[in-house]
């Protein structure tokens, strides 16, 4: 039984998962320090500081979910503009230095067909 779980806990993806997973969380604090610390100063600056917690339907505190959406949106846009838009500009511009592979020579049996064509054809 602990051969079994030992074997689980070794397999190369379940690391992998791991890696990411702490990898992620402290990217996630960077994230969150771009937005909370640069861009929310930014806004508050120009817009004034959002704030949507005093709204309420009722016993919903509607509020309190409206500011988690535009938190949620802040990130994913600080996420997008400033992380994934300059990595595939620099993936492209790696491409782009790279030779062009070769093309792939066909199978034996497609050459193999090619000459019986051929031959037939003379």
């Amino acid at each position: 039984m602990l051969e079994g779980f030992k074997k689980f806990i070794m397999r190369g993806n379940v690391l992998d998962l791991a890696v990411g997973v702490i990898i992620g969380g402290a990217f996630g604090a960077i994230v969150n320090s771009l937005v909370a610390d640069i861009i929310n100063p930014l806004i508050g600056m120009i817009f004034g500081a959002p704030d949507f917690s005093a709204i309420k339907l009722g016993a919903l505190n509607i509020g309190k979910f409206l500011n988690a959406v535009v938190s949620f949106l802040m990130v994913a846009f600080a996420l997008y503009f400033f992380v994934v838009t300059p990595m595939n500009k620099l993936q492209e511009m790696s491409k782009k230095n790279e030779p062009e592979p070769a093309p792939a020579a066909p199978p034996e049996d497609i050459v193999l067909l090619r000459e019986i064509r051929d031959a037939l054809k003379k």
